[in-house]
């Protein structure tokens, strides 16, 4: 026994700086990840992609074939006014449902088909009675994100707004003398024309959480495989004798088996990879069985859940390795700090600044929230975000393996083994 009281530790500035630093980064890091990635999106949002569909079949008015949804999208499309904040993607109404259908698209803007007809009735004084108002509709997509399909829709419905006062101009133009038999409402009703309407793209299931279930639930996958690493990680190191295991007031002490680093990776990884079939079930069971998210392809959602827990957890165990102690807040950050606001599931990846779009193509829950989304609301189809996840895992996966087996290899090489945490003091021969 020292006779040092353990309180006197916090008297030693060495201890407070390591985890002033340490702590204070942590802090500052999550800070800037967080709230740095949505603090503006509107200001950062660049080419957010968005729907145009021409459906206006035209009509004949004075003696000449008209057709003023042709005349809304091209301006729209030439228009200044939101600079490259909107990527307007023209297309047919076929291709719009499917770009919906597989999350392409943010939102849309269409034009019906009876638009031009609608339109130029209502410049005759025939329809003084009950002159039928044309719409342009404005289709949102909660699938994609809910910031995402909220910044299309405030986009395309100030496009549909300044498309109908444009409209309106020229059919008060058109009109000229005959205004004055007009009654009153009638006019102001040529002045703005165009009802907006809004309706839903592709919708969801109402146990979809407003198109929120894929990111939580890979937000789970992600997180139940980075803490279960660190828990496989300490019980192997204690099933090897190398620490204690600590059970309430008991401590727990095996015998030491001497591994390699490499050989210990290899242990946990195995440990992982088949803890991970009864994690993915698990998953499956309390978000659908028990809680009822809406789920489809559930034998696929199975599959998927069971090598994203797997490939996050050996990710988790090759840092832990590799870093040792560090490993945990590397881990945290990598899987947690970077990784929520680069998921394009909140904040579509088109508002965030530069940097966050640079993290987005490699962090690991964008890549499993995509394919989580393509098999709840898009059918599992592959290129809706089910390929690009199944890809990014396999190259996560062998990243994890070059890079965790390659450094120990190194460590093992050049005889940095690890040290028990306990070993018998040495004994010294008795005075003779």
């Amino acid at each position: 026994m020292s006779g040092i009281h353990p309180f006197r530790v916090l008297r030693a500035k060495p201890l407070w700086i390591a985890n002033g630093v340490i702590t204070g980064v942590l802090a500052v890091l999550f800070a800037v990840f967080y709230v740095g990635a949505n603090i503006a999106p509107v200001d950062h949002m660049t080419k957010l992609p968005v729907g145009l569909v021409n459906a206006d079949k035209g009509a004949d008015a004075g003696g000449k074939q008209v057709n003023l949804g042709t005349q809304i999208t091209e301006s729209i499309k030439k228009s200044t006014a939101s600079g490259d904040k909107i990527d307007w993607k023209v297309m047919d109404e076929k291709e719009l449902k499917e770009e919906l259908g597989k999350g392409k698209l943010y939102g849309a803007l269409v034009v019906p088909a009876d638009f031009t007809s609608a339109t130029t009735a209502l410049t005759s004084a025939a329809t003084t009675g009950a002159p039928v108002r044309p719409t342009l509709t404005v289709l949102t997509n909660q699938s994609a994100g809910s910031v995402g399909s909220s910044l299309a829709r405030t986009a395309t419905t100030q496009a549909a707004e300044s498309a109908s006062l444009q409209v309106g101009k020229e059919l008060t133009a058109q009109t000229g003398p005959q205004q004055g038999k007009l009654p009153a409402a009638a006019r102001v009703l040529l002045a703005d024309p165009a009802a907006v309407t809004v309706e839903d793209g592709h919708p969801l299931d109402s146990h979809s959480g407003l198109g929120l279930t894929a990111f939580y639930y890979a937000l789970v996958l992600v997180v139940v495989g980075m803490l279960s690493a660190n828990v496989i990680s300490g019980q192997v190191d204690h099933a090897l004798g190398y620490t204690h295991n600590d059970m309430g007031p008991l401590r727990l002490h095996r015998p030491l088996i001497r591994a390699t680093r490499v050989q210990t990776l290899a242990i946990s990884s195995t440990l992982m990879a088949g803890l991970s079939l009864l994690m993915g079930s698990l998953v499956m069971v309390g978000a659908v069985g028990l809680m009822g998210m809406h789920a489809a392809h559930l034998p696929l959602l199975w599959l998927f859940s069971v090598c994203a827990i797997a490939v996050s957890g050996i990710g988790a165990l090759t840092l832990l390795a590799v870093f040792g102690t560090p490993g945990m807040l590397v881990v945290t950050l990598v899987f947690i700090g970077m990784a929520v606001p680069t998921a394009n599931a909140t904040t579509p990846i088109q508002a965030l600044p530069d940097f966050y779009r640079f993290l987005a193509e490699f962090e690991p829950l964008r890549q499993i929230t995509g394919g989580i989304r393509s098999i709840l609301y898009y059918d599992a189809q592959a290129d809706a975000g089910l390929t690009r996840g199944w890809v990014m895992m396999a190259v996560g996966l062998a990243a994890a393996a070059l890079f965790g087996f390659g450094v120990l290899g190194w460590y093992d090489r050049k005889g940095l083994h690890r040290i028990p945490a306990e070993t018998e003091p040495e004994k010294t021969a008795a005075p003779a």
